[in-house]
């Protein structure tokens, strides 16, 4: 393994264990607002997984938040798991349109924002068969900007500071 590799491969570890503790943290300190409704400071290390690493590795990022996250809290594959899930699936999915686009950091994590709060809405809506959940998207969208120009300008402050890898010669 070439030492691009290496420094890839680990960088991709400390960003998932980076994701993992701040999801830890969140879920476990950091009270909602009104609730239910969480900052995400998790998807900061999304946003600089997928600018540092690429699609790929932020996909593996935002897997392993969830998945060892939901299991070191003993929430695994209970409804908050599905929840967080459909959240992260669908912020993701948004965020590599709009990364594959060229988008500005900011408007990415808006926009990641907003779709995952609406993946959120969408999995209580189908688990508790209530579609009266749907009322509180409008709620949803405004904390979703906010907390998404919060988490895009960290990221961006984060970016400034990580220095990307250059391949070397053997």
């Amino acid at each position: 393994m070439g030492n691009a590799k290496i420094q890839r491969f680990t960088r991709l570890a400390l960003l998932c264990a980076m994701a993992i503790m701040l999801n830890m943290l969140e879920t476990f300190i950091l009270s909602p607002f009104f609730g239910i409704f969480r900052v995400g400071v998790a998807n900061i290390v999304a946003l600089v997984a997928i600018e540092l690493l690429g699609t790929k590795d932020m996909i593996i990022v935002n897997i392993m938040r969830v998945v060892i996250g939901s299991l070191l809290s003993g929430r695994f594959l209970g409804s908050t798991f599905w929840i967080s899930a459909g959240g992260v699936a669908l912020s993701s999915l948004v965020l590599i349109i709009f990364h594959w686009l060229h988008s500005s950091l900011t408007f990415k994590a808006v926009l990641s924002a907003i779709a995952h709060s609406l993946g959120q809405i969408g999995i209580v809506i189908l688990f508790y068969m209530q579609p009266s959940f749907a009322i509180l998207f409008p709620y949803f969208l405004l904390l979703s900007i906010g907390t998404g120009i919060l988490t895009g300008t960290i990221a961006g402050l984060v970016l400034k500071r990580v220095k990307p890898i250059k391949p070397t010669e053997a």
